[in-house]
């Protein structure tokens, strides 16, 4: 895996993981009982955004080691997950 693919994977991964927990103890306005005139009751009153930036960004490392530890291993190939057999057997494969 090359250095811009490692980073592309690692943003993905963060930006999934970011958005599963954005909404994971939201405070909403109508919760607090302090509705600012021309906002919807449930927009977030208190998002904890920064602390939840910094434990996407762990859980995100380690979802991104373990999938890029994968990758570089070879224990999954591309082959591996070709359900309608569409690619050529692998040049090593001849045999097989």
């Amino acid at each position: 895996m090359a250095v811009a693919s490692g980073i592309v994977l690692f943003l993905v991964i963060w930006f999934m993981t970011f958005f599963v927990l954005l909404p994971i103890r939201i405070e909403t306005q109508g919760e607090s009982g302090e509705v600012v005139p021309g906002t919807h009751p449930s927009s977030p009153q208190q998002h904890h955004l920064k602390k939840k930036a910094w434990i996407t960004t762990g859980i995100a490392a380690v979802i991104w080691a373990v999938v890029a530890y994968v990758i570089i291993s070879g224990a999954v190939t591309v082959r591996d997950i070709d359900m309608f057999n569409r690619m050529a057997p692998a040049e090593g494969n001849a045999g097989e």
